[in-house]
Parts: structure tokens; C-alpha cells; sequence
């Protein structure tokens, strides 16, 4: 199933998409369909991830009649939706992975004239949820703040599941969905601070994610999707997931050490090369620009870059 959430006069409210590309508002369709499942009449996508594989089979069924074309389901169907983040609050912070890719590493140490070396464990970072932003929603520059503003596309992984210590062997079974997520980065921020990531990817504005989760069973290999950033059309990053050097498993039983991940986490996963700051000579965002992030299997995500 493909989740979005969707803005609406009432408020931001969780959808599944339709085979017809419209989008269904779930808490609509179980009043209108007698079904009585809590997570789903809450009508938020945290509600329904909260609420497992039970509401995922509850909701199938009607997924399956509105695809059907019944005419009750139909009616609430959304063409054209506003799209928000797929969570656009999160409870916590959105977890991320730095150096995940190796020639990202080679890029970035030869920008820096520097010696960048592999770690031995992946490296963590967060950005606040006040960071997150929906499709379409503007990128904003700060020129007082930053003129070093940088895209990096990302495969992000949703949790459906509590865990702490979790094994690499029963990794994916604690993974929801899948998103598309940009770590706008702010990089003379972040080599003023001393070279820590916090400050320079945790401006506001900078973690555009969606347009939709797509569920586990949706993405046969994640660790094998195509991944790409495009400026104003033109190709900046153009890899795959197979790059990672920590995989999908590795991250989460890492994260996870002494450290409990809920439903809702959101894990950024590391972004290939292609970065701005590491072109000749380098270059970077500016007003006017768009971005669009794609990954392979979930979509692409594409936002203006105003200053503000």
C-alpha cells in the first residue's frame, strides 16, 4: 500500500492511494463503510502505523472496493491532493546516517583536501521535526545564517515496530514503509560548528520528505532501488542503495543498541555522491532553484528553494 498525508480544510488527514493515482481518506472511508478499527478512524498516519499489521487488513478490503470503482468509496476519493509530509510532525527526532556511501566519502575528502576514512560503525546524526517538510513546500535560505546550502537524496525507512537490541536477522521485520527524504544541508554551518552535523542539517526547512511511505511488501529489494537528485532537471546524484556500506539491517540492529526504536521513527539512510559542495567549483542552492529526490518503488519529491 502507498500512505500520504494530505491537507484538508479540517486539517492534515492520512490517505492510501488508489491504482487510479487518487487518494482515499481513511478515516472517511471506514465511517462510510461501518468499520469500527480505531487506528484507522483516528486519522493519522502515525495512528494507522501504531496500529499494525491489523489495520493494514482491515483496510484492505476497502482498498480493494474503491479500486473496485464502488461508487460510495469513489466519492470520497481526493484527485489532486495537497500533500504534506507523510508524517509531518514527528514524535521524535528524524534519525539519519552520515558516510554511508563510499564515493560520497572520496568526494567529500577531496573537496576538503583531507583524509576521510571509512568508519568502522555508522555515524548518527538527527534533524528536529520542525526540519520536516511535504512536496512542494519551499526549501528556505537563510542568507544571514548560510549561502552553503546542499541537497542529498535519501532512502528513508519508517518503523512499525517497538524494538531495543534488535538483531540484524529481524531487522526488516520491525520496518513499516519506506520514504523519500532530502537532507538539505547547510555546510558552512556545519564547518563553523566544528564539523558536527547537527546545526548545519537541523535548519528549518531542511527535511522535505514524501510524497508517500510505501509499505514493506511494497519493495521486494530496498537495498536495490535507484536513487536520484535532479537541480532544475539537470542530474546531480544518480546511484543505488545496493552502495551503502552499512546495509539496511546493519542500521537498524546499530541504532538500536541500549536504544528503543517506536512506530514513527524515521531512519535517512545515507545519501551516494553528487553533492553540491564537492563539484568544481562547487555549487551550491539558490533562489529560484527546484529539487526533485527520487528513489526507485516510492516516488519523487520535489521542492522550490526560495530565500526568505
Amino acid at each position: 500500500m502507498r500512505f500520504a498525508t494530505i491537507s484538508t480544510s479540517a486539517g492534515p488527514i492520512a490517505a492510501v492511494q488508489l491504482a487510479d493515482g487518487r487518494f482515499l481518506p481513511i478515516a472517511a472511508a471506514c465511517e462510510t463503510e461501518g468499520v469500527a478499527h480505531a487506528a484507522l478512524r483516528q486519522g493519522s498516519l502515525q495512528a494507522v502505523i501504531e496500529g499494525g499489521a491489523a489495520a493494514l487488513n482491515a483496510l484492505a478490503p476497502l482498498l480493494a472496493k474503491a479500486n473496485a470503482g464502488d461508487s460510495g468509496l469513489a466519492a470520497l476519493a481526493v484527485t489532486d491532493a495537497v500533500m504534506l509530509a507523510p508524517l509531518p510532525m514527528p514524535r521524535k527526532n528524524v534519525f539519519c546516517v552520515g558516510r554511508n556511501y563510499a564515493e560520497h566519502i572520496a568526494e567529500g575528502a577531496r573537496a576538503q583536501n583531507t583524509t576521510v576514512a571509512v568508519t568502522e560503525v555508522p555515524v548518527y546524526f538527527t534533524k528536529p521535526s520542525t526540519a520536516v517538510i511535504g512536496p512542494g513546500a519551499t526549501v528556505p535560505i537563510f542568507p544571514h545564517v548560510s549561502t552553503q546550502i546542499d541537497y542529498e537524496v535519501e532512502l528513508a525507512i519508517i518503523i512499525g515496530t517497538a524494538g531495543r537490541d534488535i538483531p540484524k536477522d529481524r531487522a526488516y521485520d520491525h520496518v513499516w514503509g519506506y520514504t523519500v527524504l532530502n537532507d538539505v544541508t547547510a555546510r558552512d554551518v556545519q564547518r563553523r560548528h566544528g564539523g558536527q552535523y547537527f546545526k548545519g542539517k537541523g535548519l528549518d526547512g531542511s527535511c522535505p520528505m514524501g510524497p508517500v511511505v510505501v509499505t514493506r511488501d511494497e519493495l521486494a529489494d530496498p537495498q536495490n532501488l535507484a536513487l536520484r537528485c535532479l537541480v532544475n532537471g539537470e542530474v546531480r546524484q544518480n546511484s543505488t542503495t545496493a552502495q551503502m556500506i552499512f546495509d539496511i539491517p546493519t542500521l537498524i540492529a546499530s541504532l538500536s543498541e541500549g536504544l528503543t526504536l517506536e512506530p514513527g521513527d524515521i531512519l535517512a539512510t545515507g545519501t551516494p555522491s553528487g553533492v553540491g559542495y564537492a563539484m568544481t567549483p562547487p555549487n551550491f542552492l539558490k533562489d529560484g532553484d527546484t529539487v526533485t529526490c527520487e528513489v526507485e518503488g516510492i516516488g519523487q519529491l520535489t521542492n522550490p528553494v526560495r530565500t526568505v
